[in-house]
């Protein structure tokens, strides 16, 4: 197979994403997410943390397109921005399912 070089930008911006991944917190809140859009209370809630904590790291997957939100009155409800992130996590987890 012969080698395709990649855009400087695109390795950037894929690096970023795996470092979104690469913490505890928010694979919880995506994971979370993947089943049901969430506002930051209940997902303070569901994963027993602080809501301070939540709004931060939403803001970060915000940044990077993983999640978005609506807003409904005074609340912000959070989901998956699509499914590739979800795919990524999943192929993750099953390769360390069929590592160990």
């Amino acid at each position: 197979m012969p080698y395709h070089s990649i855009e400087n930008e695109l390795i950037e911006q894929s690096s970023q994403v795996f470092k979104a991944l690469s913490d505890p917190t928010r694979i919880k809140i995506l994971h979370l997410l993947f089943y049901k859009e969430c506002s930051v209370n209940e997902i303070a809630n569901q994963l027993e943390m602080n809501q301070s904590t939540i709004s931060h790291q939403l803001k970060y997957l915000k940044q990077l397109r993983l999640v978005k939100n609506r807003k409904e009155k005074t609340t912000n409800y959070y989901s998956l921005d699509d499914d590739h992130v979800m795919n990524l996590l999943d192929q993750t987890i099953e390769h360390i399912k069929h590592t160990n």
